[in-house]
Formats: structure tokens, C-alpha cells, sequence
């Protein structure tokens, strides 16, 4: 009852802090990555943001259709830009995040779907923090009560609002009283890191123009 009481004042909490706070975050400046890799990196994020809305909703199929999708997203994003030595380490977190879709397709209980998707979770955690992620915020969200009102799981967002897929909206026990149970637990954040980039090419551009005029 304790963590249930917690879990309402967390609730509260978060809902008036996400109402007087802009969702997503600006970006600025210029990536480290290429603008292909960025965008299948999205592709993929926009497709998980849907399997765990179909959690959200205790659509059992939904999850299992958005897990197709997502594998084929994972499957297609494009490391061009990358130097081969260090593609090893993100491709290799990917093959686990396949995997990890690859049971929840087949398990046949939405808890152990769930378990799933806090495998694939961790997984992508992983591959968006080796890679440094910059086109935006990722958020790594936690439920303290996941698994039998006291395991806890995690999973990810593109913005600071809570929705809760391992309690949803159609829990047996607290319907949908706990959609927005959970807190913060990480930020992926390396946005800062393009305005380092765009200043560091600009200086180039600006060393450039000097070199330019000397040698007229």
C-alpha cells in the first residue's frame, strides 16, 4: 500500500510539472551523425513509442505487430557515417533488442511480453548511450511496481510525460488509476554536443576564409 501511496503522489507530481513544461526537447546546432542515421534512428524510436502504447492499452496483438515492426526498423538503420571499428558494439545491442522482440512476439502472456519489453528497454538504452545519440532526449522512465506490485521495469520516451506501460489503462486491479505511475530514472542527452560541432565548424569555416584572403 505504501508504494501505491507513492506511486499516486508521483502521479500528481509529474502531471503538474509536465503541464508547465514543453514536451520534447529544442534541437539545435549540427549532429555528429549523419542526417540517415538520425532518421532510422527515429524510424525505430517512433515505432517503440507505439509498442508500448499498445502495452498502454493491453493490446496483446498491437504488441505483437509493433514488435514485427520494430525488428524491421532495428534492421534497417544505417550506420553510414560510422568508422567500422566502432559499429561492433551498437550492432551487437541491436541483435540483443531483436531478440528480446523476437520473444515477445512468441511468449503468449502480456506479463511476460512485459518482461520483454524491459529487456528490449535496457538494449536500447545501451545502443542510444555507445552511439551518443544527439537528434533529441531520450528519457529512461521507471515503474517501481512492474511485476507484482514490487518488481520494478523500466522503459523509454521522447518526452517527459508519463505513461505507463507496464500498468496501462486496463490493469485488473487499478484500471487505469496508475497510467501515470513512474519517475525519471536517466536522460540520454548529447543535444549539447551539436552546438559544440556547429561552433567547431564555423570556427573551420572562419579559419578558411582568413587562409583565403592571406594568400590573395
Amino acid at each position: 500500500m505504501r508504494i501505491l501511496f507513492i506511486c499516486f503522489l508521483l502521479a500528481a507530481f509529474i502531471s503538474c510539472n509536465n503541464s508547465q513544461k514543453e514536451q520534447g526537447a529544442a534541437r539545435t546546432g549540427v549532429s555528429k551523425h549523419s542526417n540517415s542515421f538520425n532518421s532510422s534512428v527515429q524510424r525505430a524510436m517512433d515505432s517503440y513509442h507505439a509498442l508500448t502504447e499498445a502495452f498502454v492499452n493491453w493490446d496483446s496483438i498491437a504488441v505483437i505487430r509493433q514488435s514485427a515492426d520494430l525488428e524491421l526498423r532495428l534492421d534497417s538503420i544505417n550506420f553510414y557515417g560510422f568508422v567500422p571499428e566502432t559499429v561492433t558494439a551498437p550492432a551487437d545491442t541491436l541483435v540483443l533488442a531483436k531478440k528480446d522482440l523476437q520473444a515477445m512476439a512468441a511468449n503468449k502472456s502480456i506479463t511476460d511480453k512485459r518482461h520483454d519489453l524491459n529487456s528490449l528497454t535496457q538494449h536500447l538504452y545501451d545502443f542510444l548511450s555507445v552511439v551518443q545519440y544527439d537528434e533529441k532526449k531520450i528519457y529512461l522512465n521507471e515503474c517501481p511496481m512492474a511485476f507484482n506490485d514490487t518488481i520494478a521495469a523500466d522503459w523509454l520516451s521522447q518526452s517527459e510525460a508519463i505513461r505507463n506501460p507496464y500498468l496501462g489503462l486496463h490493469h485488473p486491479t487499478y484500471g487505469r488509476a496508475m497510467i501515470e505511475c513512474g519517475q525519471m530514472k536517466s536522460v540520454i542527452d548529447f543535444t549539447s554536443q551539436r552546438d559544440i560541432k556547429q561552433k567547431h565548424e564555423e570556427n573551420e569555416d572562419k579559419n578558411e576564409t582568413k587562409d583565403t584572403k592571406s594568400k590573395k
